[in-house]
């Protein structure tokens, strides 16, 4: 025989029981909220820049001295190795005035890297210590003419 819904709950649902059930649906919702946004906060890598405004104002032209360099980049991780292409619009390595950037997970700071790029005649390489999964290589090289270039590039590592 089944149970109606009042004596599932041990008798007639008063003004204190409902508010109990009530409140106790938006206890748990807050709850869970509370939780996401402190884990939100905590993982938070931060900024990308202090001003947006203010680098918003060359973007045009930055993008566009990039874009008549006519470089193709190219990253991989092989063996715990880090392997930087970067070639020209013929599709010969370039070898560029700086190379540096920052390895490191999407989501989070803690994974971040530094990798010490070393020029080998056609490909950049760095040691770095990857673990399975979806990386960014975050990467800043300036040409020998000073134009600077910049790129977010995934880097996917078995």
């Amino acid at each position: 025989m089944p149970r109606s819904f009042a004596g599932f709950f041990g008798g007639p649902i008063t003004g204190p029981k409902a508010f109990a059930i009530f409140a106790s649906f938006f206890v748990v919702i807050i709850s869970v909220n509370l939780v996401l946004a402190f884990q939100a906060i905590r993982t938070f890598p931060g900024l990308e820049t202090a001003n947006s405004y203010v680098a918003s104002q060359s973007f045009d032209h930055d993008k566009a001295a990039q874009l008549a360099l006519g470089w193709q980049v190219d990253a991989a991780v092989h063996g715990g190795e880090l392997v930087l292409s970067i070639t020209d619009d013929q599709g010969q390595p370039i070898q560029a005035a700086t190379v540096t950037g920052t390895f490191g997970r999407a989501t989070s700071t803690r994974d971040d890297q530094t990798p010490a790029f070393a020029w080998d005649g056609s490909v950049y390489r760095a040691p770095v210590r990857p673990a399975a999964g979806n990386w960014n290589l975050r990467l800043e090289a300036t040409a020998t003419d000073g134009t600077l270039f910049r790129q977010r590039m995934i880097v996917l590592v078995d």
